[in-house]
């Protein structure tokens, strides 16, 4: 074996297209950056055009980028058409938009966790249904962005714990019809990770009664990494920290744990009137609500 053939081999992103929905900010664009450490070049799909343009700018290695809300077939469509005569057909496809509400689910917006399970579960179908042709191609891998609520569902994030439950499903379901034309489907789960979404009253309060190390929060960048280390393993299972591992195997008796923890934990946030509805949130929620907001503006024609 040649020494080319053997950096390859250690190599199994090099020159390989990559797309990355939710790119603009947060995990999207730390893992476009590990991917074109890793020599992919990244097809970066998101909101937000001027962000997308900063982090393609950023990028060390090739990038491209395409503006699409993820819950418009259309659009999506139109993406992954452009990816293909652009760039080439995908080898790795990255479900990572998503959005966040917190709050109690009965005083909460409909139309907020509507939109959850809007962008989250269907956005992230759409989102295969259009790069999926590509990943047939070239024999590729699938990663869905899930999360430690599809394992274990607690109070004041029902919507986005149902979402995610959703896509890990929709993942499983996938992975099984795909798996005699050489696609692989892997399912990444991480806790908190340090990004705009997570910094708001009432998920901090939430955290903090969490058990360690349920409640700790972790650089992006670190989650980015061992997230595409399980692609170029072409994992079906991506653990964002060991320790979620271990949750996992015993899932069934831990949504008794949190409610015994949460009944008291709530009681008093109750009693001192800290929980409200928060709407979607971050920078990302408050792009997917402009964005919205422009469309219903635009007039027919």
């Amino acid at each position: 074996m040649t020494k080319r053939s053997v950096a390859m081999a250690n190599e199994p992103l090099s020159g390989r297209i990559a797309v990355v929905t939710g790119a603009a900010r947060g995990l999207g664009a730390y893992m476009a950056h590990a991917l074109v450490r890793r020599g992919a070049t990244v097809a970066l799909i998101g909101l937000e055009e001027p962000e997308l343009q900063r982090v393609a700018a950023s990028l060390p290695g090739r990038a491209r980028y395409w503006s699409a809300d993820i819950t418009d077939e259309g659009a999506l469509t139109d993406a992954a058409d452009s990816v293909r005569q652009c760039l080439g057909p995908p080898s790795v496809l990255v479900a990572n938009a998503g959005v966040v509400a917190g709050g109690p689910f009965l005083h909460s917006d409909p139309a907020v966790w509507r939109r959850v399970v809007e962008v989250n579960l269907i956005g992230s179908c759409l989102t295969v249904r259009a790069f999926l042709p590509g990943l047939l191609a070239t024999r590729g891998y699938y990663l869905q962005i899930a999360s430690l609520a599809a394992i274990t569902a607690v109070p004041m994030m029902s919507t986005y714990c149902a979402s995610k439950a959703g896509v890990e499903a929709f993942a499983h379901a996938l992975r099984a019809e795909v798996a005699h034309t050489g696609v692989d489907v892997g399912i990444a789960y991480l806790s908190w990770t340090d990004t705009d979404m997570i910094h708001t009253p009432v998920l901090r309060e939430l955290r903090a009664g969490l058990p360690w190390p349920a409640g700790k929060i972790y650089p992006p960048q670190q989650v980015a990494d061992r997230l595409v280390r399980g692609i170029e393993r072409r994992e079906p299972a991506v653990y964002a920290q060991p320790w979620l591992r271990a949750v996992q195997a015993l899932r069934g008796g831990v949504p008794g744990v949190v409610m015994r923890r949460s009944r008291h934990q709530l009681h008093r946030l109750v009693s001192r009137g800290d929980i409200e509805a928060t709407g979607l949130v971050g920078e990302g929620g408050r792009a997917d609500e402009a964005a919205r907001s422009a469309g219903a503006r635009m007039p027919d024609g």
